[in-house]
């Protein structure tokens, strides 16, 4: 008995850390609205990644990933051009 209710018990967590890992992906693919972008400047060593998104959006973006969430930017502004160019170069220190 002691078995079974223990066998349970991992089957509801695992079910359950399942269904919350679920809820973070999400099957519409994410885009930026006009009013989403950064006007600023972020500095490099807050950028954690970044993403493009899809060719299928509106507004043609890149989703930096920051320690705080997530920010669009427009990947033609030239800090962040400047940022992929030393991410691209050997050796880079940043």
């Amino acid at each position: 008995m002691k078995i079974s209710l223990a066998l349970l018990i991992l089957l509801l967590a695992a079910a359950w850390t399942g269904s919350q890992g679920m809820s973070f992906r999400s099957s519409r693919p994410k885009c930026c609205s006009k009013e989403m972008f950064s006007r600023r400047k972020i500095p490099e060593f807050r950028i954690l990644g970044y993403q493009e998104t899809p060719s299928t959006c509106t507004h043609r973006a890149v989703l930096v990933k920051l320690l705080t969430g997530m920010v669009c930017v427009d990947p033609k502004k030239k800090w962040f051009q400047e940022y992929l160019r030393k991410q691209k170069e050997p050796n880079s220190t940043t």
